[in-house]
């Protein structure tokens, strides 16, 4: 947060805030059982974050990118430059068993593989502003469109088939990373994993 609001901000806590006046009960009655106290009123909010009852939290604030930004399904003929790095694997486990690894991923579940690197690249991005993997998850077990995932947003869940993630890293390009559940000709289970990344002039292309 810049200075120029965060300061203000801060110095506004030394004033007191707590309306005295109830003028607005004219007008909308009190709740049956009566108005909650402070305390109360946080321990319910509390107990609502403990039980997964939040639908939205600070950390689902995000800052969307122009309309204009390209989106991994564009055509190819949509120009641009966008690079591709594309994995495919073979697992001895039924899709659902697949899925359910790959809606699992993040927050305080964790990354399945290489997790000092997964730590070492989030602890510069909260030094420049980024999120680093500080958000977590929403659900420990599931996930929707918006939800933040560590460093990632959410963009698309097709269950049991695809789960797209958007990176919200501070990166001079736009990245994503699709997870997808598929099966070959032989009625194998097949993980795919394809990583995209849009630069933004010559320090996008040199970070890719």
């Amino acid at each position: 947060m810049p200075s120029g609001i965060a300061r203000p901000l801060v110095d506004s806590l030394s004033h007191e805030v707590i309306c005295k006046e109830h003028d607005i009960a004219k007008y909308i009655a009190d709740p049956e059982p009566g108005l909650l106290g402070f305390d109360r009123a946080v321990q319910l909010a509390l107990k609502r974050v403990q039980d997964l009852d939040v639908t939205t939290s600070w950390a689902s604030a995000s800052t969307r990118g122009a309309p204009s930004d390209p989106l991994p399904s564009d055509p190819a003929w949509s120009g641009g430059s966008l690079y591709v790095d594309e994995r495919r694997s073979v697992v001895s486990a039924s899709p659902e068993r697949l899925w359910s690894v790959i809606e699992g991923i993040g927050g305080g579940n964790g990354w399945y593989s290489w997790r000092l690197g997964w730590w070492a690249r989030g602890l510069p991005d909260r030094l420049f502003g980024g999120p680093g993997l500080r958000r977590g998850r929403r659900n420990p077990h599931d996930l929707a469109v918006g939800d933040p995932l560590d460093w990632w947003r959410v963009e698309e869940v097709d269950d049991f088939k695809l789960l797209r993630l958007h990176a919200e890293l501070r990166l001079p390009g736009l990245a994503w990373l699709e997870l997808v559940v598929d099966e070959d000709g032989e009625g194998n289970t097949v993980f795919r994993q394809r990583a995209l990344f849009h630069p933004h002039g010559l320090p996008g292309h040199l970070y890719s």
